[in-house]
């Protein structure tokens, strides 16, 4: 959820967010349901994993499966979780799998109806971004002293001289590849247990002069 981003992910961080004309609005549920940082880890979890059950979420987490079940339902009623039956061992067995779809937050031709919801959403957002910088400032030391030859992240500035148009195509067109990347590998990488494949986070942010 950031102008463009995955709500969820059965395959989602692993599938970024397609173009804006594929991408649908929050709902209010999706948006307060996405502020609990459980709720979130949840989600992140989901990314990693195809499904998942309350149990498994619990023992990842370190949570009570109870509790995780609470939350895994809060997720399903905004739209951000479906059930797997596909995956159940039995009839009273739930497992869930996460939404591949992006969300947009909002926009002039959408507003968001509760501005103090709006912030919420922000400053979450701004928590999973200031976790990848942290985990980038942790890496980055070894890497650039040779200490590590292995690539963890990346860090990019660039500065450009375009119209808001092209702005707007040019972030499309980053919308675009990364979708184009994520199908290619669901194709070439179908064991999610394959150990050279790993979950990458990825945050663009851009800002121009006038503000």
């Amino acid at each position: 959820m950031t102008e463009h981003a995955e709500a969820a992910t059965g395959g989602t961080d692993t599938q970024p967010a397609p173009s804006a004309e594929r991408t649908a609005i929050a709902t209010t549920a999706m948006l307060k349901a996405y502020t609990h940082p459980l709720r979130r880890q949840i989600l992140r979890l989901l990314a990693r994993r195809e499904h998942l059950r309350a149990a498994d979420a619990a023992e990842a987490l370190g949570v009570p499966a109870n509790k995780i079940s609470f939350h895994l339902r809060v997720l399903a009623d905004a739209g951000l979780l479906v059930e797997a039956p596909e995956h159940a061992r039995d009839r009273r067995d739930r497992v869930w799998k996460g939404q591949s779809a992006a969300f947009r937050l909002g926009g002039p031709d959408a507003p968001i109806d509760d501005p103090a919801l709006g912030d919420a959403v922000l400053a979450a957002l701004m928590d999973d971004h200031y976790d990848v910088v942290r985990r980038m400032l942790a890496w980055t030391p070894d890497y650039i002293a040779g200490r590590t030859t292995e690539i963890h992240a990346e860090f990019t500035q660039k500065t450009m001289r375009l119209t808001e148009a092209e702005f707007v195509a040019l972030m499309e067109r980053f919308n675009e590849i990364a979708h184009e990347f994520a199908e290619a590998h669901e194709r070439a990488h179908p064991d999610r247990a394959d150990p050279a494949v790993r979950v990458w986070n990825i945050d663009i942010i851009a800002a121009d002069d006038a503000i």
